[in-house]
């Protein structure tokens, strides 16, 4: 696919495995780039942040189902794979190797520490952020090994690797994006990544990735919307489908099952789950937090509309935020 010159801010369309069937997925993924989106992301994980979100599909086979039902305008990354303990480095490597082939250049690997949410299924020891921050490093080397082509083995502090050999690979190895939430991690992206993936909007981190080898690179962010057709309307809806959004810290990381997710969200008020999300059908309050993330230095900024009503979201931003902002000097 050839390449086409990107605007300075783009916006991009997240696609929530939590909150959505894997058919669902691929059917928004396909509305999405109809709408308007030239990139998407999609969450991997095990299990779903709280049990009233329902779902939790294999993102390897719906990213699969995205490559076959949308055309060359729609990028798809994954935000974010975790290539530590649930998954080895190896089988990350090949599985992003095969959805870069099947997108044919439209993809990106974004990989983080993950939580421990995902990660303590198979029974290993979930370890403190300083040693997956390691242990991320490593298999980044790997998996870049892996894509380059030829045999590997690799004899690590945490891995090993004999004689892997990918046969199915890309021309070009898909860029790999680095997630953190903390200045030791926007270090780290700029030094192994092909962009950061934030999840805050702080200059510190942009300016700490760039410093750190980022420059030029990609700097992705996610917020949460929800349109609706009142404020109060868009309230109840992300109260009830994201109420992890009242969460800071080390919670994200630690809590281990969906349940304990709902038992500590038990105590979160409204106000705190909706407190940094963009309620109702006024387009300002939309662009207002797109802004924010713009000012702190993100130039892809993925969106995810919270709730089952994604059509209604699509054409909201295909008339309301999309106008304005082609209307917008650069």
């Amino acid at each position: 696919m050839a390449d086409t010159p990107r605007p300075l801010l783009e916006l991009g369309y997240w696609l929530s495995s939590e909150e959505h069937d894997p058919n669902t997925l691929v059917r928004n993924a396909a509305l999405a780039e109809q709408a308007g989106f030239r990139l998407a992301g999609i969450s991997d994980h095990f299990h779903p942040w709280v049990p009233e979100q329902g779902h939790s599909p294999f993102v390897w086979s719906v990213l699969g189902a995205i490559a076959a039902t949308t055309d060359e305008h729609l990028r798809v990354g994954t935000g974010v794979t975790a290539p530590l303990i649930r998954m080895h480095p190896v089988i990350v490597a090949h599985a992003a190797a095969t959805a870069a082939v099947m997108l044919d250049g439209r993809f990106f690997l974004g990989v983080g520490t993950g939580e421990r949410l995902n990660e303590h299924i198979t029974g290993v020891h979930w370890p403190r952020p300083d040693v997956r921050r390691e242990m991320l490093e490593e298999a980044v080397t790997i998996i870049r090994r892996l894509c380059d082509g030829g045999s590997v083995d690799h004899h690590g502090a945490h891995y090993t690797v004999e004689q892997a050999q990918l046969y199915t690979r890309p021309e070009q190895p898909p860029p790999i994006v680095v997630a953190g939430s903390s200045t030791k991690s926007a270090q780290l992206a700029g030094r192994i990544g092909d962009g950061f993936f934030g999840v805050v909007p702080s200059n510190l981190h942009v300016d700490t990735f760039e410093g750190a080898g980022g420059a030029g690179k990609a700097r992705l962010a996610q917020i949460h919307v929800c349109w609706a057709d009142t404020e109060d309307h868009g309230r109840r809806t992300a109260a009830h489908w994201w109420p992890n959004g009242a969460l800071k810290g080390s919670a994200l990381t630690e809590l281990a099952h969906p349940k304990d997710f709902a038992q500590v969200l038990s105590l979160a008020r409204p106000d705190d789950i909706v407190e940094t999300i963009a309620l109702g059908p006024d387009p300002q309050r939309h662009l207002d937090l797109i802004a924010t993330y713009a000012k702190a230095g993100f130039n892809q900024i993925l969106i995810h509309q919270i709730g089952p009503d994604q059509e209604g979201f699509l054409r909201f931003y295909e008339k309301e935020v999309f106008t304005v902002l082609r209307g917008a000097s650069p």
